[in-house]
């Protein structure tokens, strides 16, 4: 036995323990630290413990080799040192040894491995920043050691996925070399997730635009536009007094330029150009034509991120929406784009419907070819947008005719009464909040 008093003994059992719990800290905090906060640290804060976190979590194998080795060690000599403890207190007594056993058992899972890392798990990416500066040279301490275990548990890995890495390369031949580092890469849904998962410490206007940006490749023209039958424009047949009053009324800033109807479009006018010649010059359908812009045309089905491009890469603010035939089925401005990103503007033109938002007593009265995305977005509803692009649409479809006077109905959870229809249309309507 150990020429060693039992005041030291147990001493030194203390250490063992405090030591064991330092590794199952180390080994939870390491592990749970979030490695994207770390490069931030390291890359922008220039923080040399981050960067030494990173290097370690970038080795797994061998971090968890020396954390798992020191963890191991210390953990059997504090059990192989409860028994001489035991032995030395109560003699070789076989139930002294068994509760000896149990007792220390209880003490490693209690102190050693649970309460550490749940502290571990709560301050991981502080704690993980520290461990890094004593782990780091304690692997380089026991690399040969770790290396040599290391070698066994690779070919038992080995072993393990001998038959699926066979399956997988016949299926898939020399295409995954990179398999390992694709695993480590973060889909764009998995990127949405975690960036919205810390959007509550943002405001609620960068929240939105967030979430808008990554959902801006899956919305299409269509979904945005202005409908055939409201796009505002001028007609050269008629007279120059009408078309002067029309273009100094126009919320807009360009106006569509046709001949009788829009299937005879003959250009986009600029208005600002137009109200210049209005102040300067006589204004003429001469002028007009003159400083009008050749039509763009934006095919169906164009997502509005590259459809963003395409303005931009072309100099155009406005484009016209043809569907396969050619006809004309709408109209989409950059405008249009930015607002599905950022939100609405606060301006209001005058004649145009307020904000969408809900009255002190739960209702709001909408135009029938309101965008169902806009319902969404402002009121915080559920309506399907795969199919159908206004809540006239959907309404339609769902009743499978054109309602005729008043109507009452539930559609998605949210309580709609139609309030005037015509022209085969839903005009007006009003909803109520659930």
């Amino acid at each position: 036995m150990l020429d060693i008093s039992l005041y030291s003994q147990f001493i030194i059992l203390i250490v063992l323990l405090l030591i064991s719990a330092f590794f199952s800290m180390c080994e939870t905090a390491m592990m749970a630290a979030n490695k994207f906060r770390l490069n931030h640290k390291a890359k922008n804060e220039n923080n040399k413990g981050a960067k030494l976190a990173i290097n370690l979590l970038n080795q797994t194998d061998k971090l968890l080799g020396v954390i798992l080795l020191g963890n191991n060690l210390v953990n059997t000599a504090a059990a192989t040192l409860v028994s001489l403890i035991a032995v030395e207190l109560f003699g070789a007594n076989e139930f002294a040894l068994a509760i000896g056993t149990l007792l220390i058992t209880f003490i490693i899972l209690v102190c050693s491995e649970i309460t550490p890392k749940i502290i571990g798990a709560k301050y991981a990416d502080n704690l993980a920043v520290i461990f890094a500066y004593l782990l780091t040279p304690l692997l380089k301490l026991v690399y040969p050691i770790v290396w040599f275990i290391n070698l066994f548990a690779t070919g038992l890995l080995k072993c393990i996925f001998f038959i699926p890495n066979l399956i997988s390369k016949y299926k898939n031949g020399n295409k995954n070399n990179n398999k390992t580092d694709d695993a480590t890469k973060l889909t764009p849904e998995e990127i949405k997730s975690l960036v919205l998962e810390a959007a509550h410490q943002m405001p609620n206007q960068h929240k939105t635009i967030l979430n808008s940006l990554f959902d801006l490749n899956q919305i299409r023209v269509e979904d945005i536009m202005r409908q055939r039958k409201y796009i505002e424009y001028i007609d050269i047949a008629d007279s120059i007094d009408d078309i002067k009053k029309q273009i100094i009324n126009c919320p807009f800033s360009r106006l569509p330029i046709c001949q009788n109807s829009l299937d005879k479009l003959l250009g986009i006018l600029p208005i600002r150009k137009v109200l210049n010649i209005i102040n300067t010059a006589e204004l003429t359908k001469e002028n007009l034509l003159k400083i009008m812009h050749t039509p763009y045309y934006i095919p169906l089905g164009t997502p509005i991120f590259s459809q963003l491009s395409f303005f931009r890469e072309n100099h155009r603010r406005t484009g016209v929406i043809v569907d396969e035939y050619g006809e004309i089925i709408g109209l989409v401005s950059l405008t249009d784009i930015v607002e599905e990103l950022v939100g609405d503007f606060v301006f209001q033109f005058p004649g145009l419907p307020n904000q969408l938002k809900w009255s002190a007593n739960g209702e709001v009265v909408i135009e029938g070819n309101t965008s169902l995305r806009e319902l969404n977005r402002h009121l915080g509803l559920n309506f399907p947008t795969e199919n159908y692009k206004t809540i006239n649409g959907l309404i339609t479809s769902y009743l499978e005719e054109i309602p005729e006077g008043e109507l009452c109905l539930v559609l998605c959870g949210t309580k709609i009464e139609i309030l005037h229809t015509e022209n085969k249309s839903v005009i007006t309507l009003k909803l109520f909040k659930n």
